[in-house]
């Protein structure tokens, strides 16, 4: 069975910046599958997101220091809340169903209303959920907001040249590779990274959708 996206807002978790003005891509409805939730980001998950997530493998390609207290992954949640308020960034936490844990998050950073393109980043999942589902029914319904609610033409994702899980990850998906950036953007030890660009078209999401929907129902 299809994951289901709500249509249920939260009320904004930041305060918008009065020039950027009230649009749908900035908004971040409750996503609704069987094995994720996907909420609105909000301050007061910061402390359960930091033990969820308090794992160097986690962020071992994240392009931003790892948090070691939950007073560095508040601050860490202030910033992505700040990005969105500036109109850059939509972030939503992942919910295990059954546990109600929080488990992960994930963004559109940034998505671009004028161009009709979202690029999917800042995924982190705790490791307990690799492989499980949980990744993939996310971007499923990251990508089917995408595509089908916000009308995106184009849904994108960068990866760590280093990072060949999360290249595996984002192939199984039905991006397609498309090209390597140099020394695009530091690592949070401040060495560089090239980052590997995949796209996915909205011509080709009835197939990666077709797919993604048969792969997650042998998960059960």
């Amino acid at each position: 069975m299809e994951p289901m996206a709500s249509t249920m807002l939260d009320s904004p978790p930041y305060e918008r910046h009065p020039l950027v003005p009230e649009s749908p891509w900035l908004e971040a409805p409750t996503l609704t599958g069987r094995h994720v939730v996907l909420e609105a980001l909000r301050l007061e998950h910061a402390a359960e997101l930091f033990h969820a997530l308090d794992d160097e493998e986690v962020w071992r390609y994240i392009p931003s220091t790892q948090p070691r207290t939950e007073d560095e992954m508040t601050a860490y949640v202030a910033g992505i809340l700040q990005a969105w308020a500036l109109g850059t960034r939509v972030a939503w936490v992942y919910r295990e169903p059954s546990t109600q844990e929080l488990i992960g998050m994930s963004s559109y950073v940034p998505p671009e209303e004028k161009t009709k393109s979202v690029h999917i980043g800042g995924t982190m999942t705790a490791r307990g959920y690799w492989r499980s589902g949980v990744n993939t029914e996310a971007k499923l319904l990251l990508m089917t907001r995408a595509f089908e609610t916000l009308g995106a033409v184009r849904v994108e994702w960068q990866a760590d040249n280093l990072n060949l899980r999360s290249q595996a990850a984002i192939e199984r998906l039905g991006a397609v590779r498309e090209g390597v950036l140099r020394s695009h953007k530091p690592r949070g030890d401040g060495s560089r990274r090239d980052s590997v660009f995949y796209g996915l078209l909205v011509e080709e999401w009835p197939a990666a959708k077709e797919r993604l929907v048969q792969r997650l129902a042998a998960h059960g």
